[in-house]
């Protein structure tokens, strides 16, 4: 089912009956959800991303704008009539009831043609916890279930209607980090077998970037950027965009592009052709460096930190923002640890260029290598 939103936007009322103020909550949302792929909604806490999907599944009116099913106007259409499952960041089972009387429950509320018998009932219920692998856990009531075993039950739950629509709440967020690796697997997995289309929030860009087929980046209830996940890493829009995205996060120095040259601290850096002149914050990915000793770019050493396969460089420059500059580098290059300062080069597709005053991306060319 294709999901398009057009013109959206959420304004709330502020607090107290006298007040005047209003929050933005979403701005002018438009995007186009293709059919049967997974869509996370990234971005930090107050950016609208959790509003944008109450409105999805209508348990949140639009101030403005269309959300589409299909061909389908669902804007003012209730919530139990638009085909759509919401699993919720708590879970919201029901303690009193078993693992099927939970994922049974949606389907004693249909009416009409839609009603099901109840050996239907316990058929669908068995083939979805059959699909989040839970069907040897029916008898069993909540408390007995670990935390991503009642997460499995919330999703099946969600799934047992066959909605149009799948709709993900933080739903990870209260798991240890072992289980939110092993869950967010098995969510991307259940999409593909399902192919309902799916959109998924979360403020962990680790997970966004791992389990979806496009992301949305959201700030202050504005799109800042979507595509691919990969692609958003790469090519970057704005600062915001850099920084939100990647872990290590980007190290952001100040610096200045003149005469189609990169400079920080005053100390040509890189060349960068077509680059308009100008004070520019220079983004430089953890990747983004290699080891020379007569390198173009000067930083105090401080540390080597083992990460296995590769190590992290740790040194610090007095024109960086971060606390630290981290460079993830292969392990197999030799780090003179009683040095005071350690030299790199820079590879230019991991170099990001933002404008001083705007933060917006600022383009350059270069050779790659062959």
């Amino acid at each position: 089912m294709k999901v398009t939103l057009k013109n959206l936007t959420k304004i709330f009322s502020g607090r107290g009956k006298k007040s005047k103020d209003q929050v933005v909550a979403v701005n002018d949302f438009n995007f186009e959800i293709p059919d049967g792929k997974l869509v996370g909604l990234l971005g930090p806490s107050g950016c609208g991303k959790s509003t944008t999907l109450y409105m999805i599944c209508g348990l949140e009116k639009p101030t403005s704008g269309q959300i589409f099913f299909g061909e389908d106007d669902v804007t003012a259409m209730p919530a139990e009539d638009r085909g759509v499952g919401l699993v919720f960041q708590n879970y919201a089972l029901y303690p009193h009831m078993t693992v099927k009387q939970n994922i049974m429950f949606p389907l004693g509320n249909l009416k009409g043609e839609a009603k099901l018998s109840k050996e239907e009932m316990e058929s669908r219920a068995l083939k979805a916890a059959g699909l989040v692998q839970i069907d040897g856990l029916m008898e069993r009531k909540p408390s007995e279930l670990s935390g991503g075993q009642q997460q499995r039950v919330a999703i099946a739950r969600a799934l047992v209607k066959m909605p149009r629509v799948l709709l993900l709440d933080e739903p990870l967020s209260n798991l240890d980090a072992r289980l939110r690796l092993q869950t967010r697997e098995e969510i991307r997995r259940i999409q593909r077998e399902t192919k309902i289309t799916t959109v998924f929030v979360t403020h962990d860009q680790e997970e966004a970037m791992s389990i979806s087929d496009i992301i949305v980046v959201m700030k202050q209830g504005t799109v800042q950027q979507i595509d691919k996940p990969q692609t958003v890493y790469d090519d970057p829009i704005n600062l915001f965009v850099a920084k939100f995205l990647g872990t290590p996060a980007i190290n952001v120095f100040h610096g200045e592009a003149k005469e189609q040259k990169l400079y920080i601290g005053g100390k040509k850096v890189l060349d960068v052709k077509n680059a308009r002149d100008g004070k520019v914050y220079v983004g430089i990915r953890p990747e983004g460096f290699i080891l020379n000793e007569n390198g173009a770019l000067e930083c105090n050493f401080t540390e080597v930190s083992v990460m296995g396969r590769d190590i992290s460089v740790v040194s610090k420059h007095p024109e960086c923002e971060n606390d630290v500059v981290r460079s993830i580098i292969s392990s197999e290059n030799k780090v003179d640890t009683e040095a005071d300062t350690v030299r790199f080069d820079l590879k230019p597709a991991k170099v990001f260029l933002f404008d001083k005053s705007t933060e917006e991306r600022v383009k350059f060319e270069y050779n790659s290598p062959r």
